[in-house]
């Protein structure tokens, strides 16, 4: 079965995250700049199929789009543009940065790790990724 993969994008880094091939398990993939995306997903798309890809779309509490928002559509529209078989979804990724601190610590991870903002923008796509996923279960 082809993997899920998920993104948490920002103009520094993008955290990134796939699924196990039953597409049952989220893992952090890795963290990388936004200009290495392209030639990244080009290597790793030889190597495994991915079947959907999952951005978390930046909204504020009010649900406006928040300041990152034209970025994040940007990188949409060129994955769209790049990678056209596989279908682009948007989550909304309120408090996924949040939640990837808490995750961070409950694993035990030292203070140092946990400052660490390219670990919390891969837990970050990690949240997306399996949030995304337990929704899909549930319709």
């Amino acid at each position: 079965m082809p993997r899920l993969m998920a993104f948490d994008y920002g103009t520094k880094r993008v955290g990134i995250a796939v699924s196990d091939p039953l597409q049952l398990i989220a893992t952090g993939l890795t963290t990388i700049h936004p200009e290495e995306v392209e030639p990244f997903l080009q290597k790793y798309l030889v190597e495994n199929e991915v079947s959907h890809f999952i951005v978390g779309d930046p909204v504020q509490m009010d649900g406006s789009p928040s300041s990152s928002a034209p970025h994040v559509k940007g990188f949409v529209k060129r994955l769209r543009k790049q990678f056209p078989g596989i279908p682009v979804h948007l989550v909304d990724e309120r408090f996924t940065s949040v939640m990837a601190g808490r995750a961070i610590l409950a694993a035990g991870a030292k203070r140092s790790d946990r400052q660490k903002k390219d670990l919390v923008d891969k837990v970050s796509a990690t949240i997306i990724l399996q949030g995304w996923m337990e929704t899909q279960r549930l319709s």
